[in-house]
């Protein structure tokens, strides 16, 4: 079936209205009318070709959420009616040790939501800017708050799941103090679950002017990193920094804040390498760098599940599908608190 929407056809394009084609639901597939699309800064550098392998046309978005209209004569999770999502997978070889272990997202055959290989027309996947999609019911998850929260949902399911997975796998929680660097699309996140863990934590900004913002969403101290005084006064005292900041910039000035045995996870993801830290900064107290990326399907429904019980969204600006290329230029300057959303109903206008 023909669809409307969004997307562009060469990286130094705008993203335009298209009409795309989804399949008819086979019999493990859940059908989903789009109301809401996320727009995650990844989003950005796919179109733009910043990361290698665009396929055109590209059409963005991997935070997904909607009513299910039709669903497979296999399916059993789902029935029409439903309000799901689906975040930046919709398929993997389904028998590895990480599928088998529900850690999906670091399948080798892992597809994304967009940009993946498919045998759907045009050959890749295709996003969430658009009216619907078609996706295997064993990466459709179930949305359990208030239909009048969706469109604030819809972040959770690649900032959301981006930032929970990491503080639960170093386990944030009371007793610990973790830091998230940067308040934006992921850290805003980051610091509204890490607070709702129970955890002391502790905001970093190079913006003075986001002081108060940071308290309100959770954080119960706010450094500002060009001050060297605050800077200081943290050094050695960190479990856990969570490090959400999608530009290059100097490790070493977090990596000392660590305590012996601590850990500073990397999931923003710039376009071009950080600076290479200071060895010493790590071996003199067995601190870590580590990566994470998004949540395997249990993760991802758990964290869901775990927002729904604590009222945790997160803090949008909601834009018609005509407003994308103006919010990319905003995104690119910061002009956003905390992610856009796209209202797909403004696809058909």
């Amino acid at each position: 079936m023909t669809v409307k929407a969004y997307g562009a056809h060469a990286a130094d394009r705008p993203l335009e209205p298209m009409d795309i084609v989804r399949r008819a639901p086979g019999p493990h597939d859940v059908q989903i009318e789009i109301a809401y699309c996320g727009i995650c800064h990844s989003d950005l550098h796919q179109v733009r070709a910043e990361w290698a392998g665009t396929l055109w046309p590209c059409i963005p978005g991997h935070e997904i959420v909607g009513r299910v209209s039709a669903v497979g004569g296999h399916v059993k999770g789902f029935r029409e009616g439903d309000l799901v999502g689906v975040g930046c997978m919709v398929d993997s070889c389904q028998h590895c040790d990480d599928c088998e272990a529900g850690l999906e997202n670091y399948c080798d055959g892992m597809v994304g939501t967009y940009n993946g290989p498919t045998d759907d027309t045009p050959g890749h996947t295709l996003g969430g800017y658009s009216q619907r999609i078609v996706v295997h019911e064993r990466y459709v998850l179930h949305v359990k708050h208030p239909e009048e929260q969706l469109a604030a949902v819809a972040p959770l399911l690649c900032a959301g799941i981006t930032t929970y997975s990491p503080l639960r796998h170093w386990q944030a929680g009371p007793g610990k103090k973790v830091g998230v660097v940067g308040i934006g699309g992921l850290g805003h996140m980051g610091i509204k679950l890490a607070h709702a863990m129970g955890a002391h934590v502790v905001a970093f900004t190079t913006s003075e002017s986001k002081r108060e913002d940071a308290k309100a969403l959770g954080a119960d101290e706010v450094v500002v990193s060009r001050n060297d005084d605050e800077m200081a006064a943290h050094a050695k005292s960190f479990d856990l920094i969570l490090n959400t900041v999608a530009a290059p910039h100097d490790l070493d000035a977090f990596l000392v804040l660590l305590k012996r045995e601590g850990t500073m996870t990397l999931v923003g993801a710039p376009a071009t390498p950080h600076p290479s830290p200071n060895v010493f900064n790590l071996i003199t107290k067995r601190r870590s760098i580590a990566g994470s990326m998004i949540g395997g399907i249990p993760e991802t429904q758990e964290m869901l599940d775990f927002c729904a019980e604590h009222g945790i969204t997160a803090d949008i600006e909601l834009i018609r599908a005509g407003d994308i290329n103006a919010a990319y230029e905003r995104m690119l300057k910061g002009d956003v608190k905390y992610r856009f959303v796209i209202d797909n109903a403004s696809l058909s206008a």
